[in-house]
């Protein structure tokens, strides 16, 4: 149910509220926030918004960096790691304008939004349903340097194969390299620490569908939710992230997203199951088609094969993704789709039969993204594959039913292959953007503003000597 101001005003009565958070994201997908005192919330702040400089969060320059921020009610929640008892709420922005004030079409929740009226206009459907998995490290400890005289990564994790040795807080039972999956206590120790984080985002409003040790065997976690509407869901990844990293610190430890965070052990993914609904039924299915999917589904991966190499640009927006985008482990390099072959971009998970849960996940984001700029993105280029009837078996891109990694060498080299670093990514996405622009939904000059941050970060990761090389050349 649609909450009001008096309702809003209620609950702060019956906590005891005292101050109302604001959190506003950047061209990232950071939260950043500010506060005001509880008793200023009032019908104006619903009409006229709260002002704020936008300048510094990122977004390619306008005529005027004056904006106000206007809270959705539906949002609010306690925001239980306040000290002072607080409420949060996200929100739209909008820049100052004569006569009226219009919606900042670079904002993020913005732009998703403009791409879920698009996909109504072009009739494809009126629901997006998306839902992703969580991956993350929970370590101990982290030190690190980024100085001329100093490049150094100190990693903890007391449940650590390597950590069998240490005499503070070592109980003994640690785990082998990538043996984590599903591991049982005592080994999970951060088990109680996840069902905690899981709580808290119910409270956030989020449904969990189930959490557990991952295949890293020091630390990584899943965390994976119900299938939900894609605005909501963008909303709830910065939730979910913002309740990870503030449960882990809360309880002694720190929790990364990053996608690889340790050489040799699996890579942190934030796999996005998706599906079509259009008056209530569902668009994906099909009993006779290849995997019950129907020829709309086909259509929409072909759209994301098509475009895979430059949704990358939005989808695996960090260098630290392409360390993780690698042959050999459970993250996915190759352009194609088949049937639960996790070694695909996308992947059909078999238990999903009903027509309700007939979908498929593509495998390649990374929470290094913004939510609402991936799945605006990875929407866009679905309606692209439907607009055009691409069909990916008939361009070549599957179903690979095999292991693509135990493919002979030949075979490999006729497989399309993701981008292997941010650079190329870049690249693939400054020449390939159409489909993102289509309907005013991506703003040329966001773009444009996005690949020239991320090429400054690639070329600032890439001025730093490595310690590797240190340790190759040093002698040379």
């Amino acid at each position: 149910m649609a909450r009001t101001l008096e309702d809003i005003l209620s609950l702060i009565r019956e906590h005891h509220v005292q101050m109302i958070d604001f959190k506003l994201t950047d061209i990232d997908g950071r939260w950043r926030h500010l506060s005001i005192p509880a008793e200023r919330l009032n019908e104006g702040t619903m009409t006229a918004g709260i002002g704020f400089d936008g300048s510094n969060y990122g977004y390619a320059p306008v005529e005027n960096s004056d904006m106000v921020f206007i809270p959705v009610l539906d949002s609010t929640v306690i925001d239980r790691y306040a000290a002072v008892p607080t409420l949060s709420m996200i929100g739209d922005v909008r820049v100052i304008d004569l006569p009226e004030n219009r919606p900042f079409d670079q904002y993020p929740r913005n732009v998703a939004v403009r791409a879920l009226e698009y996909m109504k206009e072009c009739g494809a459907a009126d629901r997006m349903i998306i839902g992703p998995e969580f991956e993350f490290y929970i370590f101990d400890r982290v030190r690190y340097e980024v100085t001329s005289q100093n490049l150094s990564v100190n990693v903890f994790a007391r449940q650590a194969h390597w950590a069998s040795g240490d005499a503070d807080g070592n109980n003994g039972y640690q785990l082998a390299h990538a043996a984590g999956y599903h591991a049982a206590l005592p080994m999970d120790v951060n088990n109680d620490l996840r069902s905690t984080m899981c709580l808290a985002m119910k409270d956030w409003g989020i449904d969990v569908k189930y959490h557990h040790h991952e295949v890293g065997g020091c630390g990584q976690m899943e965390i994976e939710v119900e299938l939900e509407d894609m605005l909501k869901l963008a909303d709830d990844t910065l939730a979910a992230k913002y309740v990870i990293r503030n449960e882990a610190a809360r309880h002694g430890c720190t929790a990364t997203l990053m996608p690889k965070p340790l050489e040799g052990e699996a890579g942190n993914g934030m796999h996005v199951h998706m599906l079509l609904l259009k008056d209530g039924a569902p668009v994906f299915y099909d009993p006779a088609g290849y995997a019950q999917l129907s020829k709309e589904a086909h259509w929409f991966m072909g759209g994301l094969l098509a475009h895979a190499r430059s949704l990358c640009g939005i989808t695996n927006p960090s260098t630290n993704s392409y360390r993780r985008l690698v042959p050999g482990f459970e993250a996915p390099v190759t352009v194609g789709y088949a049937m639960s072959n996790r070694s695909a971009i996308i992947r059909i998970p078999a238990y999903a039969k009903t027509p309700a849960t007939k979908r498929f996940e593509l495998r390649n984001p990374d929470a290094t993204c913004n939510p609402y700029y991936a799945y605006a993105a990875i929407l866009m280029a679905g309606l692209d594959g439907i607009r055009r009837q691409i069909d990916p078996h008939a361009a070549g891109w599957g179903p690979f039913d095999c292991n693509l990694y135990d493919l002979p060498e030949e075979e490999k080299k006729k497989l399309t292959g993701l981008p292997a670093s941010l650079d190329e990514a870049l690249d693939a996405l400054e020449a390939d953007h159409d489909y993102l622009t289509a309907g005013g939904v991506f703003p040329e000059r966001l773009l444009a503003q996005h690949i020239k941050r991320k090429r400054a970060d690639a070329a600032a990761v890439a001025r730093y000597p490595h310690p590797a090389e240190f340790a190759k050349y040093y002698d040379l």
